[in-house]
């Protein structure tokens, strides 16, 4: 089975990188999974948070960097380092066949380190921010796809390396949001499923 699940994941790697291959995606692809160019995002989100909430919203961007503070070293050292699977664009028998479109990176594989820090961020997004945008929210979690997609695009992973990377990513996010929520001194009200705390009588 494990064998039947890798030979459709270098299948869905060769459609992604090859087959949809096209001027604009190419010309876009490397910088949109590029880490620099969202900083403007965090900062103006960051700034939002601060206007509207004053010393919470500290609270809640410590939130936002824990949940990258973990979700980075469990893709990047708990999982690489235990599954050490080959990137595609090092793999021998792919190495004629791969549109690699940026350096390939000296580190493995699986998971992938942007799908997982990326979802993270995006479902911790999507569960605290997202409630104050409605149906809107749902965009925290396409970029972050987008992101991972991007990086089965450009060459350096398999789709089945973003696909778990963002499962773990959407899960650590998820329980940074349950912890942060869970600590009525510091959760902003508005961006948690819990009521604000009552004043003492």
């Amino acid at each position: 089975m494990l064998d039947t699940l890798l030979e459709w994941d270098q299948w869905l790697f060769h459609l992604i990188n090859y087959d949809w291959h096209n001027g604009f995606l190419d010309q876009m692809m490397p910088l949109w999974r590029e880490k620099k160019v969202w900083i403007p995002l965090y900062i103006l989100l960051a700034g939002f948070v601060f206007y509207r909430f004053r010393w919470k919203g500290l609270y809640f961007v410590l939130a936002a960097v824990l949940t990258i503070a973990i979700a980075d070293p469990v893709s990047s050292q708990l999982i690489k380092k235990n599954f050490q699977r080959e990137r595609p664009c090092r793999a021998a028998h792919l190495d004629k066949e791969v549109k690699l479109l940026v350096p390939c990176g000296g580190g493995y594989s699986f998971t992938s380190s942007h799908a997982t820090n990326h979802f993270a961020l995006g479902a911790f997004l999507f569960l605290t921010v997202g409630r104050l945008i409605g149906r809107w929210r749902w965009l925290f979690l396409l970029w972050a796809a987008s992101i991972a997609f991007g990086q089965v695009y450009v060459g350096v992973h398999y789709p089945l390396d973003v696909t778990v990377g963002g499962l773990v990513g959407f899960l650590i996010g998820w329980l940074i949001y349950r912890l942060y929520s869970s600590i009525p001194s510091i959760r902003i009200p508005e961006f948690t499923d819990q009521p604000p705390p009552q004043p003492a009588v």
